[in-house]
């Protein structure tokens, strides 16, 4: 997905689920399914997530620095050149962090 698919989407998720950036989580992966569900312990059926292939890594990084400019938590640097996909989170009190 483009930059402004990925910004549109996500935008809309949070806003249909809360719109308050600092109660989400925003990051970067190569494996949504391992950073979601195991690192960071969403639920997969009860939790609010969501996430999306970049064309890029590039724009994977640009998503995530809107995002926490935003006020979402989370911070950059994290993942690698294979880090591809942007995916957030609703915090809660199960959830990492």
């Amino acid at each position: 997905m483009t930059y402004q698919e990925i910004i549109q989407s996500f935008q809309n998720y949070i806003y249909l689920n809360s719109g308050i950036y600092r109660e989400w989580y925003i990051g970067v992966t190569a494996d949504p399914d391992q950073r979601l569900f195991t690192d960071h312990n969403v639920d997969k059926q009860n939790d609010k997530w969501t996430h999306a292939p970049a064309e890029n890594n590039e724009v994977a990084r640009s998503v995530e620095k809107y995002f926490l400019d935003l006020g979402c938590d989370g911070g950059t640097g994290g993942g690698d050149y294979t880090s591809k996909t942007a995916y957030a989170y609703k915090k809660n009190t199960h959830t990492k962090p």
